[in-house]
C-alpha cells in the first residue's frame, strides 16, 4: 500500500469515527403552539432525545405561520438558519429557489420514502430532483361534518351532491336550524370555495382552474355555475358568522346550533377532544364530488454546518416519516400518516375513510393539493383568488362579475 492511500484510508477512517461520535443537534422552528399541536410536536422531541438527538426547540406562535416566516428570513439574512423548519407546498420550492435548503436524498433513499408516498405529495418534497423536505402528515380539506341528532331527526341523510346539500339545508332552514355553521374570515371562504370546485367542476377542472389557472376554467360557464352555488350557500349561514373563528363554527354544530360544517380534519379534533363519537355523536363524510384535496405539514431542511448539525438533521428526518411517529404524531393531531403502511387500527373510522380515499385517489389521478391551504399556489396567486371569493361571499356581486373579477385578478397577479 502506497503512502497516499494509506493516508487517505486514515483520513476516511477518522471522518466516519468522526461522523459515527457526532451528536445529534436540530433546532427546529414551527408554529404549533396550541394545545393538541404542542402535544403532538412534543412526541417528535422525546422521539429524538430517545435516539440521543439534544433539541432546541423554536415556537413562533401563530397558526398561519406568517409570524414563523418572518423570523425565518430574519435568521437566514443573518446566516444563521435553523435546522428544519415547518414549511409546505410552494413555499418550499421558493426557499429552494434561494440557495439555502439541504439535501436529504441520502435519508429519503435509505428509508424508501418514494415507495411508501403518495407520488403528489412527494413531488412537494423534492427540489430539482433531490430531497429537501420530510412530509409529517396529510389533512384532508374537503369534509362535510355534521350534527348526527340533528340529520337523524329530520331525516336527512348525508349529501353526496350539491343538490341534495341544497335540499337538506331548505329544509332545515324551514325548520328554524341553522344549516351551515360558517366562519366569515377569507381562508374559511376559501375553504368552502375550492370544495365547490371540486364539486361542481370535477378534479380536472380543479386542475386547470385552481392549479394551472387556465383562463379558459377561470372564465367557464362551470366557474359561474361554482359562483352560483357560493351564493346559493351564502343564504345557509346565520347573521352573525362574520370574524367568527373556525372552531367556534365547529361547535356550533358539536352544540346543535347548526347542522353542518365544511372544515378541514382539524375540525374533529374539536368533536374528539369534547369527548364526541364518530357515527354516534357526529358525522363525517367528504363534500359533494370526486377526489381528495391535501394540506401537508412538512420540514424543510435548511444548509447547516457542523457535524452535529448534519447527524441531527438527518436522524430527524428518518424519524418524522418513520412509522412510529407517523402513528402517534397523527392520532395526537387528528391528521393521517402520510405514509401507506401504517396500521390504522388505533384511528378513528374518519381517518380510515380519509386513508382509504387518500389511496383511491392517488391511484385514480384525483389527489389534489388544496389551493385555500397554501399547497397549490405562491402566495400572489391565491391571495388574489381568495380576494375574489371573499368579496362575493360578503355582497350582492352576481356569478358573472365574479368570473369576470377572478379572471382579472389572476392575470394581473402573475
Amino acid at each position: 500500500m502506497t503512502m497516499k492511500m494509506i493516508l487517505a484510508t486514515s483520513v476516511a477512517s477518522f471522518c466516519m469515527a468522526g461522523a459515527a461520535l457526532a451528536e445529534p443537534q436540530a433546532e427546529v422552528l414551527h408554529w404549533w403552539t396550541s394545545g393538541g399541536e404542542a402535544r403532538a410536536v412534543a412526541v417528535l422531541q422525546e422521539e429524538f432525545a430517545s435516539r440521543g438527538g439534544s433539541w432546541t426547540d423554536m415556537p413562533v406562535a401563530g397558526g398561519g405561520g406568517d409570524a414563523a416566516m418572518t423570523a425565518l428570513r430574519a435568521r437566514v439574512l443573518a446566516g444563521n438558519a435553523p435546522t428544519a423548519v415547518q414549511l409546505k407546498g410552494p413555499a418550499i420550492q421558493e426557499w429552494y429557489e434561494e440557495g439555502v435548503l439541504a439535501d436529504i436524498s441520502a435519508v429519503a433513499q435509505e428509508q424508501g420514502w418514494a415507495d411508501i408516498l403518495p407520488a403528489s405529495i412527494a413531488g412537494h418534497m423534492q427540489c430539482e430532483g433531490t430531497w429537501c423536505a420530510a412530509p409529517v402528515n396529510v389533512h384532508r380539506v374537503d369534509w362535510v361534518w355534521a350534527n348526527k341528532a340533528i340529520l337523524d331527526e329530520h331525516g336527512i341523510a348525508m349529501p353526496t351532491t350539491w343538490d341534495e346539500f341544497n335540499a337538506a339545508a331548505e329544509k332545515l332552514q324551514a325548520a328554524g336550524i341553522t344549516p351551515l355553521a360558517h366562519g366569515g374570515q377569507a381562508w374559511q371562504d376559501a375553504t368552502v370555495f375550492e370544495t365547490v370546485v371540486l364539486g361542481v367542476g370535477g378534479p380536472e377542472f380543479f386542475r386547470s382552474a385552481l392549479i394551472d389557472l387556465d383562463m379558459d376554467a377561470l372564465q367557464s360557464d362551470t366557474m359561474k355555475a361554482v359562483f352560483d352555488q357560493m351564493r346559493t350557500m351564502r343564504g345557509y349561514v346565520d347573521a352573525n358568522f362574520s370574524g367568527r373563528d373556525w372552531n367556534l363554527a365547529t361547535a356550533m354544530v358539536m352544540n346543535g346550533e347548526a347542522a353542518f360544517q365544511i372544515m378541514g380534519d382539524w375540525a374533529k379534533g374539536e368533536f374528539l377532544a369534547a369527548g364526541k363519537v364518530p357515527g354516534e355523536d357526529f358525522l363525517c363524510a367528504s363534500t359533494p364530488g370526486d377526489g381528495y384535496l391535501y394540506n401537508v405539514d412538512s420540514f424543510a431542511m435548511f444548509d447547516v454546518e457542523g457535524e452535529d448539525a448534519v447527524a441531527g438533521q438527518n436522524l430527524l428526518a428518518e424519524l418524522i416519516v418513520g412509522q412510529n411517529f407517523q402513528k402517534v404524531f397523527n392520532l395526537n393531531k387528528g391528521s393521517i400518516p402520510v405514509r401507506s403502511d401504517v396500521a390504522l387500527d388505533e384511528f378513528d373510522s374518519c381517518a380510515v375513510l380519509s386513508a382509504n380515499d387518500m389511496a383511491a385517489t392517488s391511484e385514480a389521478g384525483s389527489l389534489l393539493p388544496s389551493y385555500a391551504h397554501g399547497m397549490a399556489l405562491r402566495g400572489a396567486q391565491a391571495g388574489a383568488i381568495t380576494d375574489v371569493v371573499t368579496a362575493h361571499f360578503n355582497s350582492d356581486m352576481s356569478s358573472e362579475d365574479a368570473v369576470a373579477m377572478l379572471a382579472d385578478a389572476v392575470a394581473n397577479s402573475m
